[in-house]
Formats: C-alpha cells, sequence, structure tokens
C-alpha cells in the first residue's frame, strides 16, 4: 500500500515537471504577458525605447490594471502621478485635458504614452537603466541629491546603495522582470 501511494506520487511529480518543461515558456508568457501590445510599440517606436523595458515597468507598476490607482494616488498602467503627468504632456505637447486629469490617465493610451515618454527623458537624463528606473519610483530630485552626495553613482554601478528600501526593491523587481520579458520574447 505504501508503496503504491509512493509510486503514484512520484508519477505524478514526473508528469507535472514533463507538463512544465514542456509548456514552461508558455506559462511564462501567461505571467509575463504583452498586454496592450500596440499600444506600448507605437511608443516605444515614437521614444525609442525597448519594448521590454516598458513591458516589464507596467508589469511591475500596475500588473497591467489599467484601473489601477494607487494610495500614494499614481494612476494608471504606469502608475503616474498627475503632475508629473501634466508636466511631461505640457513640455511635450501631449494633447490631453488637463482640466480631467484622473480620468486622461486612467486611458491606457494615454497613460502609455505620458510614462513611456517620461521613462524615455529619465533614460536620456541618466543614460543609466538602473537609476532612471530609481527616478521614476523616488523622484528625479531625489536620486539628483542620491548622486550629488554620493549615495549612488551616476553610473548605476552601485544601485544596491539606493537608501529607499521601497525604490531598492522596485529597481531590482523591474530589472528582474526586464531580464524576463528579454528571454521571453527574442
Amino acid at each position: 500500500m505504501k508503496n503504491k501511494k509512493l509510486l503514484t506520487f512520484i508519477v505524478a511529480g514526473l508528469i507535472v515537471f514533463v507538463f512544465l518543461v514542456m509548456f514552461k515558456d508558455k506559462i511564462l508568457k501567461i505571467i509575463y504577458p504583452k498586454t496592450y501590445k500596440e499600444v506600448v510599440q507605437i511608443y516605444q517606436e515614437k521614444y525609442n525605447i525597448d519594448e521590454n523595458l516598458i513591458f516589464a515597468l507596467i508589469k511591475a507598476e500596475s500588473n497591467f490594471d489599467n484601473k489601477a490607482v494607487s494610495n500614494r494616488s499614481a494612476i494608471g498602467v504606469m502608475q503616474l502621478m498627475e503632475d508629473t503627468a501634466k508636466e511631461v504632456a505640457i513640455k511635450n505637447k501631449i494633447d490631453i485635458d488637463y482640466n480631467n486629469m484622473k480620468q486622461e490617465l486612467l486611458n491606457v493610451d494615454i497613460n502609455i504614452n505620458i510614462g513611456t515618454k517620461y521613462m524615455t527623458i529619465l533614460l536620456d537624463k541618466y543614460e543609466s537603466t538602473e537609476v532612471a528606473l530609481a527616478a521614476y519610483n523616488a523622484g528625479i530630485g531625489t536620486v539628483d541629491n542620491w548622486i550629488e552626495k554620493g549615495v549612488i553613482k551616476a553610473d548605476g554601478s552601485d544601485i544596491e546603495n539606493i537608501p529607499y528600501k521601497e525604490t531598492n526593491n522596485y529597481v531590482r523587481k523591474i530589472l528582474s522582470n526586464y531580464k524576463m520579458y528579454k528571454e521571453l520574447y527574442k
């Protein structure tokens, strides 16, 4: 009786193992989807940025929830703060209704447009994906202050020194997501 249960357990384990090996990429693509692919492709091409980075950012920020609003009032799939989104939209002549920002930022197209442009601005400013991601989360002023005080290096080589635990974990999570997206969608 004991041997029969053990054999059943081993066979079931082997079946699960074979299933996972055979369908690993399919399962991972469910976990790491490219939801809103058409919209992301429009803006990644327009702003010349790797779409996999945008998908990694969206996954970490909202897990593709187009109605996401954080407890800090970040809005939409790319979790934009209204003031930041307004500033980016004005400076880059992105046509939105500034009197209805929350509703506008819940629009996936607008959110991805502004969020992708903002990430591009950060990448241009810092020339480091790690530092740009830290600024996306903690803010430009905070990251500039860290660099100025020598807390982190401008090249992002010591990103583990980010003093905010949330931002430190955030950067690591997105970099991990980014690596996974690049491997899955070669």
